[in-house]
């Protein structure tokens, strides 16, 4: 393999995690105003599609690790693109909650596949390459997935007309990440054999217990700001212009911070990035204006996609000799967290008349992220 190769994997990972994540995870956040007006949805109700999603996402978390220790990962990774594209097709026919709860579990399932497959294969791609200095920039696919929904739902057209044009964009993204992908090595060549470790390093579950506290803390301005925004402007175009900064700010954010991760070390940029985004969280939930949502959102999305990346880089120093194990250990315990989040923010919503108190709860728990990686012991150390 090549140099060419890595970067051809690079950018079909770009690709992936923009339709998996960006279309697939975080279209319904845009679209969840119109959703509740089209279908009738309570906060609580719209929290619970959401906790559907998030419960796919940590079975497929929990899964995907095992297809990557079996003879063929390449083909599941063909079988999780296209997955992800059928899990969004629905939406252009289903209109009751059940239905909506069901294609959301599958479609968290697809997009954790395609994360943990993905980043697992292009890792061993790019450290065969002596380019593992690549590893997290796949994650800019979520920006740019989040900014390309942004003008694909623009058009103000039926929620169905607005899945419809998702699963276009979704299906194109993943077919050339496909292409990508064909060209960037052989199945043979990416098998990633993994083994059970025979010691946990120090701290690992404190990094997957911080991991999971970060997944509840972002999701609830993650799943709720348009709907935030909404409360606040009835112009529709302050609801998407405040989902488009979040896209805009993410789309750098992988580079800058893997930069400061070069400087300072992964885990002091981790604890920076977990005080940054606890910060937008309260102020997106707790200053009822249109300036403190853009603020907040700005720093929600120059935040989430680098915090995780840097995690799962954490992870993968932590626990080198099982990567795919630490992977969908670490986006289990994600998974958990957001599971939980949209679910108690909903309600929480509902009873005290607005999203003030879920962001203070989550951007507590992203301050108690921060501090588990106080005192983190070296890599190497065993428990």
């Amino acid at each position: 393999m090549s140099s060419a190769t890595a970067y051809r994997w690079v950018l079909g990972g770009t690709l992936t995690m923009a339709a998996a994540m960006g279309v697939g995870r975080f279209a319904y956040t845009p679209l969840l105003p119109e959703m509740q007006s089209a279908f009738g949805w309570s906060f609580a109700q719209a929290g619970d599609v959401a906790s559907a999603n998030y419960l796919g996402y940590m079975i497929g978390a929990l899964a995907a690790p095992r297809v990557l220790a079996g003879p063929r990962p390449f083909v599941w990774l063909r079988v999780s693109l296209i997955a992800g594209v059928l899990c969004i097709l629905p939406g252009v026919f289903i209109e009751s909650f059940p239905g909506w709860s069901v294609l959301r579990l599958l479609s968290g399932i697809a997009s954790a596949y395609c994360l943990v497959i993905t980043t697992t294969l292009m890792g061993q791609v790019l450290l065969a390459n002596n380019q593992a200095r690549l590893a997290n920039l796949h994650f800019t696919g979520v920006g740019i997935g989040i900014v390309l929904t942004v003008f694909v739902t623009w058009s103000g057209s039926s929620v169905s007309g607005q899945w419809l044009s998702l699963t276009i964009l979704s299906a194109a993204l993943m077919a050339c990440a496909w292409l990508l992908f064909r060209t960037g090595g052989s199945p043979a060549e990416l098998a990633v054999p993994t083994r059970a470790p025979a010691t946990v390093p120090v701290g690992f579950w404190r990094l997957a217990v911080g991991y999971g506290c970060f997944g509840f803390g972002y999701v609830v301005t993650a799943t709720f700001i348009v709907a935030m925004a909404r409360d606040i402007e009835v112009s529709q175009g302050i609801e998407r212009m405040t989902w488009l900064l979040v896209g805009v700010a993410v789309m750098p954010s992988v580079y800058l911070w893997q930069k400061l991760a070069d400087r300072l070390g992964v885990l002091a940029a981790l604890r920076l990035a977990y005080l940054a985004e606890a910060v937008g969280v309260l102020i997106a939930g707790w200053f009822s204006s249109t300036a403190a949502l853009l603020a907040g959102g700005m720093l929600l999305g120059g935040t989430f996609a680098a915090i995780t990346a840097l995690g799962l880089s954490a992870a993968r120093q932590y626990a080198a000799h099982d990567p795919g194990g630490a992977i969908g250990r670490m986006t289990a315990a994600f998974a958990f967290g957001q599971l939980v989040g949209p679910a108690v923010s909903g309600r929480l919503a509902e009873s005290y008349g607005g999203f003030a108190l879920p962001s203070v709860v989550a951007s507590g728990l992203l301050v108690l992220g921060f501090a588990l990686l106080i005192g983190f012991p070296r890599r190497g150390e065993s428990e």
